[in-house]
């Protein structure tokens, strides 16, 4: 969330900037420092009662001490007042706070000067395009013709199990998944990032650190006896191991990695742009976690977006690279990149990564600092990326990579698949 202090010094910035995003932040903006000024009036005049408290029961003792017994039974007599005062202006304060926080957490972050206005997806900018878009022969297939016709995933048989959006990878189409996984995750410990296995549930604080709570509750799918919600991406887990702690600057950056599954209660049920592997329930996901200084983050979002460029060009599959406009821009983020592969046997664009600077939107929320030089406490900046999601890069390999003689395995992966032919 925004720092209110931030918020007081930039205001009429912050109401412009988040005109980008088509959110009208005059009032509610105006309502912060509101309640900031309150919240912080309230907590001086309690500190003051307290202190007063405090005075005036040494005082006391020394009257006691002294044989002034009914001179201290009077001022003992204050004391209880002071004590009753206290205890409403302590929860006047906790009240105050609460709705603040709250009113800060309707509040998107502040979008990166380089960000587009516009409203939705349509106004997103493309600004990298690598990789021929193969001619695929007449009779091509889209994926999920493909899959059932060489047995690689029955969606049917999800659908038995569970429900729709929830697939069964089998033989070969379970080993291609499995191999994309483990070649993500290698290219990603080769370029610096330290391998982690989290839960794959989280408690409410997690989901409110990140961002997911309250912005995307309803997307979330939520275990109520435990109150626990399986994670809509690694991402947060994996930042929230951060979560209040107090880091050294020699400890910067911190890059992680995690393979996990991921859930999604928002996935659409009908039309052709949801069929297949296109839009799941649950799906398998590689990512990209980075906490850095406030003045590296813009350099590593250019090393993160480099590097799935990498990954992309050596399954040598046709994408491009896009910058989201303000009303595409995700909640926490400041600027985001999303990567898209083209889908030659649907003959659109499908999205299999987004890479975003979040700058000191999640930290504040998580309480995540570091020391700097001069012994100052300070936010870290978190980022994160794609890299990849799993079922849009398949999607994209089994349509891309279609010949009359079968499906032919990027020889990239090979190593990891043991065979280099569908069919």
């Amino acid at each position: 969330m925004l720092q209110v202090a931030h918020i007081r010094e930039n205001k009429e910035v912050y109401v412009q900037a988040l005109k980008k995003r088509n959110f009208e932040a005059e009032t509610v903006l105006e309502q912060a420092i509101t309640l900031d000024e309150e919240r912080k009036s309230t907590q001086a005049e309690l500190d003051n009662t307290l202190a007063e408290s405090n005075r005036l029961s040494k005082e006391i003792g020394l009257l006691f001490k002294s044989g002034e017994h009914e001179k201290a039974n009077k001022v003992k007599e204050q004391t209880g007042d002071l004590k009753e005062k206290s205890k409403e202006l302590s929860e006047k304060l906790n009240s105050v706070s609460e709705q603040l926080n709250q009113l800060l957490y309707t509040i998107p972050n502040i979008p990166h000067p380089s960000v587009p206005a516009g409203k939705d997806e349509e106004d997103n900018e493309e600004i990298y395009k690598e990789g021929d878009i193969p001619v695929l022969a007449e009779g091509s297939l889209p994926h999920w013709e493909l899959a059932k016709k060489y047995d690689l995933i029955d969606f049917e048989l999800g659908n038995k199990i569970t429900g729709a959006g929830f697939p069964v990878y089998k033989g070969k189409g379970a080993r291609l998944q499995r191999a994309l996984i483990t070649y993500f995750l290698d290219k990603n410990i080769a370029a610096g990032y330290t391998e982690y296995q989290v839960p794959l549930v989280v408690n409410e604080e997690s989901g409110y650190g990140t961002g997911q709570l309250p912005d995307k509750e309803g997307q979330m799918y939520h275990i109520q006896n435990d109150d626990l919600y399986l994670i809509p991406t690694s991402e947060v887990p994996l930042t929230n191991m951060f979560r209040g702690d107090l880091l050294e600057e020699k400890q910067l950056p911190i890059s992680c990695t995690a393979f996990t599954p991921c859930f999604r209660r928002e996935a659409g049920s009908y039309g052709a742009h949801v069929r297949g592997l296109n839009r799941l329930h649950q799906f398998d996901k590689v990512e990209l976690v980075n906490l850095v200084k406030p003045e590296d983050s813009y350099e590593t979002l250019d090393k993160m977006v480099d590097h799935v460029k990498e990954i992309l060009k050596e399954l040598k599959l046709p994408y491009r690279v896009l910058r989201l406009c303000g009303g595409d821009l995700g909640f926490t983020s400041a600027l985001t990149f999303d990567f898209e592969v083209f889908s030659t046997a649907q003959d659109r664009w499908l999205e299999i990564s987004s890479v975003s600077n979040f700058e000191a939107f999640q930290s504040n929320r998580l309480k995540v600092r570091y020391k700097n030089k001069e012994g100052k406490k300070e936010l870290v900046h978190t980022l994160n990326g794609s890299s990849l999601a799993l079922p849009r890069v398949m999607a994209g390999i089994m349509e891309n990579y279609q010949t009359a003689e079968g499906i032919k395995v990027p020889e990239v992966l090979v190593p990891y698949t043991g065979f280099d032919m569908i069919n």
